[in-house]
């Protein structure tokens, strides 16, 4: 009835990331590094730096239509046209903006200002039908009643495209609707500044919201000028303190991406001070996290003229007077050797297929029966039609604190102990998935294995996204003491229904360690494992084959559990069973199994060991 688990995983083949060919630094990294132009102009030298472009000014509607029906599209061409020519990327920024619109826009209508709109989006596409990125909608988050981050009030932007109702951003949804009837295949981005520091919630629930009311929106731009603690905000004073936490940094791009599942441009990144070492600071552990974390599509500075740039006497520059600023020595370096990761999905402007989350070990974990924590589901790619995620676990310290190899590529943290691998340093708002098949449908107790050394630890546990259980708290350790190894079982009564399900775990209070779940088939059932208390090797509680000398476990008409091992003493797994005869049927009838030979079985309580030869 319980499957065997093979300890030889299943090889996931993932997509390769895909390389930015061209020109710059960056060409065949993982994705873009790119820039903006220089005082209205591509400077010569763009090239010999970065592969993608963005016009700092000259593709704003203001720019392009100061007189009504009047436009000058040259200036942002000429950035349209380096890309094309030179191989590298453009983006359009942008089509709505609620500053540096026409002046002549406040004194329309709603319903001519809906017209201004259409025809303005109309014309954008006649001259450059095949954008690749558009900057849809720019700072538009709501900050109080009637206040945005920029000046939509002043015009009747908001009312023409639907409004914006107590904060729905009806108005945002339109906008981005527009551009996806206009530029199918285009990446469409919403873009805002302070949304790592200041305004981090409120772009979050307007990315939610927008993507709730079905706007087409593919990525969310960072601006990331906030990137210092003092003085690096928006509005370009730069100069003083320090670089931003990277932990901080680390927490909150996790966070943005677990409540949004939306993929991060950092759209317009500067650091603005005449403090070399800060700077050079500040771009080292920045840079490099941006280009390693897997949830961000490209990076674009903003600026790299020392005088030339819009902070404080352009001293975001990173080359000064003809010579590279420390940052711009170590960002040529870091380039050179480092390529970076990219799994967003946003692959040469066109969406990757979504790739569904996997069971870890190749196989559903079939229920009645127990999981082992650190075996939750390998995570997928992209997002399904109905807009769930494939991912199948969030982790929102991504430092690994834990002391074992086992699946340290995931930075869960997993410390061996107990019996064997354990879940640890579980967090509030962290969660695990496991994909699970259920025999029947019915009642059915939960046992989990856990350890606290506090009494607010506690956890929820949900089937396919509804609640399965209440929250349930996490015993303290017994001693009073802070003590991980005092491990405690907490149970609770479920009804699962039949066939295959993803089970989940939140953590809904820090910090525990947990072990091991378990279902047994009926409610207030008996636990099939309880916790050892008389381990025979007691100066290393955490040895897997530590024996508990109990051998009442070993009656037939209880589920018991046993390590596989080869001829060679390989432990394979472990696979469940009521006792050695039924065991032994279910090992020679396991897919897992590709070799004839005699493997043993060992019972993992008492110690107990038999020989089953399986035939191939």
């Amino acid at each position: 009835m319980l499957s065997f688990k093979s300890i030889i995983t299943s090889a996931v083949l993932l997509a390769s990331a895909y390389s930015f060919a061209g020109p710059g630094l960056a060409d065949g990294a993982a994705k873009f590094v790119g820039n903006i132009t220089t005082r209205g102009q591509v400077r010569s030298d763009f090239g010999t730096y970065w592969n993608q472009i963005t016009a700092e000014n000259e593709c704003k509607w203001q720019s392009i239509e100061g007189t009504r029906g009047n436009r000058n599209f040259s200036g942002c061409k000429a950035a349209y046209n380096w890309a094309k020519q030179n191989g590298g990327h453009f983006k359009f920024h942008a089509l709505v903006w609620g500053s540096q619109y026409p002046n002549w826009l406040g004194n329309l209508s709603a319903d001519d200002t809906k017209k201004a709109i259409t025809d303005w989006f109309d014309a954008v596409k006649k001259e450059f039908p095949d954008l690749e990125m558009i900057d849809v909608v720019n700072e538009a988050i709501r900050t109080g009643n009637n206040q945005y981050h920029s000046g939509y009030p002043n015009t009747k932007i908001i009312q023409a495209l639907g409004g914006d109702n107590n904060g729905d951003y009806t108005f945002v949804t339109t906008a981005f609707k527009m551009a996806r009837e206009r530029w199918p295949d285009a990446i469409l981005i919403y873009n805002d500044y302070n949304t790592v520091q200041w305004q981090k919630n409120e772009g979050i629930q307007l990315i939610q919201t927008i993507k709730k009311n079905g706007a087409p929106v593919d990525a969310y731009g960072l601006q990331a000028h906030d990137m210092m603690t003092q003085g690096g905000g928006a509005g370009g004073t730069g100069g003083g303190g320090g670089c931003l936490s990277l932990n901080t940094l680390k927490s909150v791009l996790d966070e943005i991406w677990q409540k949004t599942q939306t993929p991060m441009f950092i759209s317009e990144y500067d650091i603005g001070t005449d403090n070399d070492q800060t700077q050079k600071q500040c771009y080292q552990e920045q840079i490099s996290l941006f280009m390693e974390n897997e949830h961000i599509a490209g990076i674009t500075i903003w600026g790299y003229i020392y005088g030339a740039t819009w902070t404080t006497n352009g001293n975001s520059g990173i080359i000064k007077d003809g010579k590279d600023r420390p940052a711009m020595t170590w960002l040529k370096d870091y380039l050179s050797k480092n390529k970076g990761v990219n799994t967003t999905g946003l692959v040469g402007g066109e969406p990757v297929e979504p790739e569904p989350q996997l069971p870890f070990k190749g196989a559903a974990f079939a229920i009645p029966g127990k999981i082992e924590a650190e075996d939750f589901d390998v995570p997928g790619k992209g997002k399904n039609d109905d807009g769930t995620s494939n991912e199948s676990y969030a982790d929102s310290d991504t430092e690994n604190h834990g002391d074992s190899d086992y699946r340290s590529d995931t930075g869960v943290d997993l410390y061996k102990k107990a019996t064997g691998v354990v879940v640890g340093f579980n967090s509030e708002g962290d969660w695990l998935e496991y994909t699970i098949n259920v025999a029947e449908a019915g009642e059915y107790t939960f046992f989990a294995a856990v350890a606290a050394a506090g009494s607010t630890s506690s956890f929820q546990m949900s089937l396919d996204g509804n609640p399965l259980t209440e929250k349930i708290s996490v015993p303290a350790a017994s001693s009073g003491e802070e003590n991980y190894d005092d491990y405690n079982k907490v149970s609770a009564n479920v009804t699962l229904p039949a066939g295959k399900h993803v089970l989940r775990m939140d953590v809904t209070g820090s910090w525990f360690d947990v072990d091991y779940f378990t279902f047994v088939k009926g409610a207030n059932a008996t636990d099939p494992e309880p916790i050892a208390t008389n381990p025979t090797n007691p100066t290393d509680p955490g040895d897997p084959l530590a024996i508990v000398a109990d051998p009442k476990l070993d009656e037939s008409n209880t589920l018991q559990h046993y390590y596989v091992f080869d001829m060679q003493g390989m432990r394979m797994g472990i696979i469940s069973g009521y006792g050695f005869k039924a065991t032994a049927e279910l090992l020679k009838s396991s897919s897992d199994i590709k070799t004839s030979g005699v493997y043993f079985l060992r019972n993992r309580v008492t110690g107990k060991m038999q020989a089953v030869r399986v035939v191939r």
